[in-house]
C-alpha cells in the first residue's frame, strides 16, 4: 500500500502520513468489508481515496477552459525497448502534483474522466487537460532521459 501512496504524494513523508491515515479507516470500518472482492484492492480503494481527499485540500487543480490536445510523433519501440518501469515512476513522480494526480488516476488506477472529474470535484475537459499535458511532460522528459530528439512541426 506504500507504494500506491507514493504515487500520489509529493513525498516519502507524505506517503506515510496519507498510508496511515489510510489503514485508521480500515480498521474503522473493517465491519465493511463485504468479501466481495480481494480484500487488498478493499484496502488499496481506501488508500487511493485517502490520497484524494488530501490532495482536494490542497486544491491543485485549476480549471481550464479549453482542451489542447497534444501529439508528437515518436518512436516508441526506441523508448520501450530502454524504459524501466522504475525510471518511469520517477518522471512521473517528478510531474505537477495536479498531473500526477490525473495521471496516475486515469493510467494506472484505470479511472474515466467522468470517475476522476466526480471524484477531484474538476470538470470532464480539466482532467483530459491535465492528462493530455501530463502526457506531453513525460514524452519531453522521457525524450531528455534518453538523448531522443524530435522533428517538431510548426505550423
Amino acid at each position: 500500500m506504500y507504494a500506491v501512496c507514493v504515487r500520489y504524494s509529493k513525498d516519502a513523508t507524505e506517503a506515510e502520513d496519507v498510508m496511515q491515515d489510510g489503514f485508521v479507516k480500515v480498521f474503522q470500518n473493517i465491519q465493511n468489508f463485504k468479501s466481495e472482492g480481494s480484500f487488498e484492492g478493499w484496502v488499496r480503494k481506501i488508500m487511493v481515496n485517502t490520497a484524494l481527499e488530501k490532495f482536494r485540500k490542497k486544491n491543485h487543480l485549476y480549471p481550464v477552459g479549453e482542451i489542447v490536445e497534444i501529439a508528437k510523433d515518436m518512436k516508441h519501440e526506441d523508448v520501450e525497448n530502454n524504459l524501466h518501469a522504475e525510471e518511469l515512476m520517477k518522471v512521473v513522480n517528478r510531474l505537477s502534483p495536479g498531473y500526477r494526480m490525473v495521471f496516475n488516476l486515469f493510467a494506472i488506477e484505470g479511472y474515466s474522466h467522468k470517475e476522476i472529474a466526480e471524484k477531484l470535484g474538476i470538470s470532464e475537459g480539466t482532467s483530459k487537460s491535465q492528462l493530455a499535458r501530463a502526457r506531453a511532460v513525460l514524452q519531453d522528459e522521457v525524450e531528455k532521459l534518453y538523448g531522443i530528439t524530435q522533428k517538431k512541426n510548426v505550423v
